[in-house]
């Protein structure tokens, strides 16, 4: 009887020793969840602006990072009135602008409804695939998206010529983390964290529990970041949230410092809180955005 003991003891072990190894090994495609260009919806995106039959304008824009990887974004913005004239070229943009970063899985063309219900209300919007994602060259990790959101940030700011004042970051998800790391950065006016978290060791234990948090590589300490950030900040969950746990977002925001707000959205999941959200969510995120270019 001892002997079986140890030997359920020693496969046990080893299970746990093998898991441990195989989750390092494919941590990164375990994190990230790219999807290329065309894939995702991109043709109906492409098809309907050509036709004019989109309330918004979507200009394709690309930067280059520092370890020189070719990024892809769209920079969508509010059609001005017929009788309007037109901007002069290059003439940067008096609206505020949020520079918007998606969640792990997908590419930008995927999440375009919700870009457009907020650019159509007069904010610009500069979406960003990070690299490997939808048109953007190379391979995701933790310190390559980094390099992408700073790569947008300098876009917008020496290319656009746009106020570091009138940039608000916004991240979804894991495209949270990747928010918290720019704005502990660069000065911008605001920040939006929605449906995120406090790490990704703290994730791997939610979804992971025997894998130990030691050997997570990858950190996206967004909890040991945002106390540094004294922009204003607006997170968003929803308490039933499947993919990101509510509580890890609630500790995100309680370990911001002033000034902050929480907005909760209930009865959402993960994908469609902001569409869940509707009027509501979409009228408190704009305040915010207008507070903070304003302040």
């Amino acid at each position: 009887m001892k002997k079986r003991v140890v030997l359920w003891g020693m496969g046990l072990v080893f299970a746990l020793f093998l898991l441990s190894v195989l989750a390092m090994w494919f941590e990164n495609r375990l994190i990230f969840f790219p999807e290329k260009y065309p894939r995702g919806g991109w043709d109906g995106v492409y098809e309907a602006a050509k036709q004019g039959r989109l309330d918004v304008a979507v200009e394709d824009c690309w930067f280059t990072t520092e370890d020189d990887a070719k990024i892809h974004a769209w920079y969508i913005s509010s059609k001005p009135p017929r009788a309007a004239p037109p901007p002069a070229p290059g003439a940067p943009s008096p609206k505020p602008v949020v520079l918007w970063f998606h969640g792990n899985a997908g590419n930008i063309a995927g999440w375009f409804p919700d870009y457009r219900s907020v650019a159509r209300r007069g904010v610009d919007v500069l979406a960003v695939d990070y690299r490997g994602y939808g048109r953007s060259e190379g391979s995701p990790d933790e310190e390559g998206v980094y390099a992408d959101a700073l790569a947008a940030w300098v876009y917008l700011v020496d290319e656009r010529g746009i106020e570091p004042s009138r940039i608000v970051i916004y991240g979804f998800s894991l495209g949270g983390a990747v928010a918290v790391d720019l704005a502990s950065k660069v000065e911008a006016a605001g920040l939006v964290v929605q449906s995120s978290f406090t790490s990704v060791p703290d994730m791997a234990a939610s979804i992971f529990p025997l894998v130990p948090k030691a050997l997570v590589r990858t950190q996206m300490d967004s909890a040991g970041k945002i106390a540094g950030i004294l922009a204003p900040k607006l997170f968003i969950h929803s308490p039933r949230d499947e993919l990101v746990p509510y509580r890890l977002g609630k500790r995100l925001y309680e370990a911001a410092a002033d000034p902050k707000s929480f907005y909760v959205v209930e009865r959402a999941g993960h994908n469609d809180t902001f569409a869940a959200g509707g009027q509501p969510m979409l009228t408190t995120l704009l305040e915010f955005i207008e507070a903070a270019v304003a302040k």
